[in-house]
């Protein structure tokens, strides 16, 4: 009765985790719809900012700006790594500190000095275990990003790219995130935001570029579009990565929930087989004393 007993505490055990696990599952199905959209909501003004610097550095000689330039003198490389603030995600986060790790194992190999930027609960704890040093950490949004959190991290990232090493400047600056390619599928991207290369949007491939005109100046604009095009950059890494991070849970809780009716199933076996045993042993000793008493009987 003891093993029944202890069988039956470990199914209600597992039942409870299994209903947990259901219950995040749930949650993170139907966040994963308000992330894809957040995510395609983004793509326009992307697109639009993307193309009218591209025509503004392509079109307008002389004009320039200091995040458009290498800064060679500038020998430490920022490392902003997005992780996220809950766990139940399964490998999300260690794949993005695997990687966030194997950069700067990279930069130190080519002579320069990895600054890690931090953004989610979880990539600050991993550091502050192994009492690496950060430079800066952000959390508490990045399950649900909002374009004033990409604001801050952006404005913190430019004014380090602009100071010098002895102002505690960066010479560039390198992201790590996880881009969200399908519901099964999201793949840890490595994307170098400063010094800021302009890339044409695919919507203009075999099409013939917008013409712009830029009031007051090519220059005042290049100036305000310039850390606009960051901000927007890095929010848009933030809502691939949170729409990663629903994917990622959605899979891994669905998979511990699975894997816990799997248990009960496994235990409610062996809980059948042990009163089986423990019936067929009250038999035995039923017809046994039977028999015993029908010798002493003819006796």
């Amino acid at each position: 009765m003891a093993q029944v007993r202890q069988l039956r505490q470990k199914i209600r055990s597992v039942k409870s985790t299994a209903k947990i696990t259901r219950a995040q599952e749930m949650i993170a199905t139907s966040r994963i719809v308000k992330a894809q959209q957040a995510v395609a909501a983004s793509k326009p003004y992307a697109d639009q900012i993307t193309q009218a610097l591209s025509a503004l550095v392509s079109h307008h000689v002389g004009v320039d700006h200091p995040l458009l330039h290498e800064q060679p003198t500038d020998n430490r490389s920022a490392v902003l790594i997005v992780t996220s603030d809950s766990g139940f995600c399964g490998a999300y986060n260690v794949n993005v500190i695997r990687e966030a790790e194997a950069l700067i194992k990279r930069l130190r190999e080519q002579g320069r000095e990895p600054v890690p930027y931090v953004i989610g609960n979880k990539g600050i704890t991993w550091y502050r275990f192994r009492d690496r040093q950060i430079q800066e950490t952000w959390s508490g949004f990045t399950d649900r990003p909002d374009f004033a959190s990409a604001e801050r991290i952006g404005r913190r990232m430019t004014d380090d790219f602009l100071k010098t090493d002895a102002e505690g400047g960066v010479g560039e600056i390198h992201v790590v995130y996880t881009e969200f390619v399908s519901m099964l599928t999201q793949e840890v991207r490595v994307t170098r935001l400063m010094p800021l290369e302009i890339q044409e949007s695919s919507t203009l491939e075999g099409k013939v570029p917008p013409a712009y005109d830029f009031e007051p100046s090519a220059q005042a604009a290049l100036d305000l579009l310039l850390p606009n095009y960051v901000e927007s950059r890095i929010f848009h890494m933030l809502l691939q990565s949170a729409a990663s991070y629903q994917a990622s849970k959605q899979r891994a809780m669905k998979s511990a929930t699975d894997n816990a009716n799997d248990l009960v199933e496994v235990y409610t076996r062996q809980m059948n087989q042990v009163r089986q045993a423990m019936i067929t042993q009250e038999i035995s000793e039923i017809v046994g004393g039977a028999d015993a008493l029908a010798d002493s009987g003819g006796e």
